[in-house]
């Protein structure tokens, strides 16, 4: 009978014990009553940190995700020049070039003959000249723009059988690159420059009507100045 009041403060002792580390189970005994005893208490405050452990490691654990790129760094130092390679193979060069430049000849020979048989055909070479026509009667403007556009010249006979030529090609009267337009009475060649060679019908120039500033050649090959908006065949003249 005397060992069952002690036995619940004994089951309070090792609650009170279990709740402070620094009181003994008698001093619970001793200032802890059976209800207050019972009673839950607040918990104390939160201890520091303690040292890391001693015992092994765990296993690191997965990668994170890969972060946002950095800044592009400042380019580096220019590394060592290197070694001179080995010289091209100029044999296969040499080869193609002398191929162009027998094509060159070809083309520039088969040029000639175009222009042989043009000359046959169509036109007449007279010295360094050749001289064509289509046999179309227009005024002069129209003749100085035509033969222009063909990167010509109206046709200008500097001598005899310039002359000559432009005679055999027009068959007609023609204009040739001869006016006073700039000076009245003072002919030059279109081309520039004073006349060096001349085959005027007799008492020609005359300027008939003050306004006879071209030339035209006539079928005989004798020259008469006439009006420049008269209509009379082109005949150009271009390097041979």
């Amino acid at each position: 009978m005397l060992l069952l009041p002690s036995l619940p403060a004994l089951l309070l002792c090792v609650v009170a014990i279990s709740s402070s580390k620094s009181q003994t189970c008698e001093d619970a005994l001793k200032s802890c009553s059976v209800i207050a005893c019972g009673r839950d208490g607040r918990d104390g405050p939160k201890g520091e940190k303690g040292e890391p452990g001693q015992g092994l490691r765990g296993l690191q654990g997965p990668p994170g995700k890969v972060g946002p790129p950095g800044n592009a760094g400042a380019p580096g130092i220019s590394g060592p020049k290197g070694q001179k390679g080995d010289p091209g193979h100029s044999a296969a060069i040499e080869a193609k070039l002398l191929n162009l430049e027998a094509e060159v000849r070809t083309l520039k020979s088969e040029l000639e003959h175009t222009k042989k048989l043009h000359a046959f055909s169509m036109g007449k070479k007279s010295g360094k000249k050749f001289f064509v026509t289509n046999r179309e009667t227009m005024p002069f403007s129209k003749v100085k723009a035509l033969c222009a556009g063909l990167r010509g010249n109206v046709a200008i006979p500097r001598n005899a059988e310039e002359n000559k030529a432009i005679q055999e090609v027009a068959k007609g009267n023609a204009f040739i690159g001869i006016t006073d337009e700039v000076t009245e009475g003072q002919f030059m060649y279109v081309t520039g420059g004073k006349l060096t060679y001349s085959n005027w019908k007799q008492n020609e120039p005359n300027d008939h009507g003050s306004g006879e500033d071209c030339v035209i050649m006539s079928e005989s090959g004798i020259w008469n100045d006439i009006a420049c908006q008269s209509s009379f065949i082109a005949v150009c003249e271009f390097p041979a």
